[in-house]
């Protein structure tokens, strides 16, 4: 463990000769950023996302699932690559979502949009 200028606790993962601490800050929206994330449609999206995460080893620190957007806070192994599990996110969480709750279908062509906003916290930059 290793303590940055501002005494926060940062937890340092090996993946054989690379040491590495990326935590990613991760947005993104349904299509038209049309409201369909409520529940219990929300409750069972987190349950993927969890699902996807273990079993990629990311680490999820945040999670909040909003009406029109979903915010995700984790860290990963950056070999794996956060594009990676975006994809996996999105693709795994669109078919099942849109084969448990029909209605999806009707109301968006694709569950998700083609982006999202990912940022990469810096947690060695006061060092």
């Amino acid at each position: 463990m290793l303590y940055t200028g501002s005494r926060v606790e940062t937890s340092y993962k090996s993946n054989r000769k690379v040491f590495s601490a990326c935590h990613y800050h991760v947005v993104w929206c349904p299509k038209y950023r049309r409201e369909v994330l409520v529940p219990p449609l929300d409750e069972r999206l987190e349950q993927i996302i969890c699902e996807v995460c273990e079993e990629h080893q990311a680490e999820i620190e945040e999670l909040e699932v909003m009406p029109d957007h979903v915010h995700l806070l984790m860290s990963i192994d950056p070999q794996f690559g956060i594009h990676r599990l975006m994809k996996l996110v999105k693709g795994r969480s669109s078919r099942f979502l849109r084969q448990e709750f029909p209605v999806l279908k009707r109301k968006l062509p694709t569950l998700w949009t083609n982006s999202y906003f990912g940022s990469h916290d810096r947690g060695s930059a006061a060092l």
